[in-house]
């Protein structure tokens, strides 16, 4: 039976579920872009943009009773690939604040946009649940 995971502090989604978990064991987190628990954006900066997803996929994880060890698949939607390469020292820092040296199965896609028009990424992933 499938259970949805709706974090208290990310704004209500609409038209969509956070995450979905099946089974029990496997969580399916819904694309995050870098909304803040007001449904705002946090910044127009692409680092600070992916840490807000990082943390918004990672609460959605949290909610359902795992942490940042237990999420085995990641896929990045980026509007502009030359951001991401540019921001990559940041962007290693970000991730070692979240996840040390732990690194899931990830993908990077880069797309013409996203369906809120001032994002830069968004994160999707797959956690196996203790």
């Amino acid at each position: 039976m499938n259970r949805t995971i709706t974090p208290s502090i990310l704004p209500k989604p609409r038209g969509y579920s956070h995450g979905v978990s099946t089974t029990g064991t496997v969580l399916y987190v819904a694309g995050q872009v870098a909304h803040d628990t007001t449904g705002r954006m946090v910044s127009s900066e692409f680092a600070a943009q992916f840490a807000q997803c990082i943390d918004n996929v990672l609460t959605v994880v949290r909610t359902a009773g795992g942490g940042s060890e237990n999420v085995v698949k990641l896929v990045a939607y980026v509007t502009d690939i030359g951001k991401y390469r540019e921001c990559t020292r940041d962007l290693r820092e970000v991730w070692k604040a979240r996840f040390g040296n732990y690194y899931p199965a990830m993908t990077l896609v880069a797309v013409s946009a996203l369906i809120e028009p001032s994002a830069l990424v968004e994160l999707e992933g797959i956690a196996h649940l203790p």
